[in-house]
């Protein structure tokens, strides 16, 4: 097998074209309901993107990493990475106001960050056997402590959004004022909940350690990934149905299955018709999306804000943001149906990126982190 797999770039790509097109619509106030997170349990469409980002991670290391020791370069190596990826989310967290009091020190780039970090110390210390362990006694003590801790100052365990342990841990270590503004008193990509979000990594780690195995012909390979992701999303299903619900905010160990069977099915069938097939013509997108995925997701957040920033006065008067102004009227005042509109105008930015990230693999222009 090749070292490097081109469904793992394509994957990648259309996971990071999704995160994208659904954290860009060109009006958050009307969102088609596939194109936005679940009101809190249960699972969107929208909810699968960021774990299967974590699933790609892992799976990754396990081919970045593949015979490699714990030596002080590698070791280095990871931190520092680590430490870009967090350095990276944080920017985005204080730009453009740099006010570090009300700063939110977690979010997405941060949670990579630490996902990549643990992940990849438990891929070269322990044996693929502990490392299978270390993936459900994660789900299990997850689940102890979510269902079956009190909650300090409030009373039983609970998954309710600000009375759970995890929303706890988050007051307490970070303080309100350091949370993700729209929830206030917890945090999507919370402390505690980061746990779990390693597990989503393990399960990559599990899968990328199974493809390179020698000693397996592809059918097998093929057979056991889409088992596996079956027992995954069955174990997730049964979980949720006894109380311990598939919830994102919370991720869940319910969560974690579901999503990691699925993206386990995924992979399969991208690795069933690429690399296995040869289906490969109509790859090229994604893999310009996957090659410069971080890059991408960077500045897809961080050339909007310097858009808000920019005023722009309209036809009546008003001083109005320069994002706003381009999309009312290049986008909206085309389309009557405000749904159809905000998903032109998410497909715009998809589009306008794939042009750029295009011209960047072209001249071989790929920027590590």
């Amino acid at each position: 097998m090749n070292k490097r797999l081109l469904s793992l770039d394509v994957f990648r790509g259309v996971t990071v074209a999704s995160m994208i097109l659904v954290n860009n619509p060109g009006d958050w106030g009307h969102i088609y309901a596939p194109l936005d997170h679940a009101e809190w349990n249960g699972c969107t469409p929208t909810d699968l993107i960021f774990p299967f980002f974590l699933f790609i991670v892992g799976v990754s290391i396990s081919f970045a990493f593949q015979g490699k020791v714990a030596d002080s370069k590698t070791v280095i190596k990871i931190f520092t990475r680590s430490l870009k990826l967090f350095g990276l989310g944080l920017f985005l967290s204080l730009f453009p106001k740099f006010d570090i009091s009300v700063v939110r020190i977690l979010g997405v780039l941060q949670r990579i960050a630490m996902v990549f970090l643990f992940c990849s110390l438990i891929f070269l210390v322990t044996k693929n056997r502990t490392q299978h362990i270390i993936f459900v006694l994660i789900l299990i003590g997850y689940w102890v402590l979510m269902a079956l801790i009190p909650v300090p100052d409030y009373g039983p365990a609970n998954f309710e959004p600000e009375f759970n342990l995890g929303a706890y841990f988050d007051r307490l270590i970070l303080g309100t004022a350091h949370l993700y503004k729209v929830a206030k008193t917890w945090d999507p990509e919370g402390l505690l909940s980061t746990i779990p979000a390693i597990a989503t990594g393990l399960s990559g780690v599990l899968t990328g350690t199974w493809l390179q195995r020698k000693d397996k012909e592809v059918t097998e390979k093929l057979i056991y990934l889409y088992l596996f992701g079956c027992v995954c999303m069955a174990l997730g299903w049964a979980w949720d149905e006894a109380g311990f619900p598939i919830n994102k905010a919370l991720w869940t160990s319910s969560y974690v299955l579901w999503t990691s069977g699925l993206a386990l099915c995924f992979l399969a069938s991208f690795y069933w018709i690429i690399d296995v097939k040869g289906y490969q013509r109509w790859t090229k997108p994604f893999v310009v999306y996957g090659v410069n995925a971080i890059t991408v997701f960077f500045l897809s957040g961080l050339i909007p804000r310097i858009l808000r920033m920019i005023k722009i006065t309209n036809a009546k008067g008003e001083e109005v943001n320069s994002q706003t102004w381009i999309y009312k009227n290049w986008i909206a005042s085309v389309f009557s149906n405000p749904y159809h509109a905000s998903l032109v105008g998410a497909l715009t930015v998809i589009t306008i990126w794939l042009g750029i990230l295009w011209i960047m693999y072209e001249k071989r222009i790929i920027v590590k982190v």
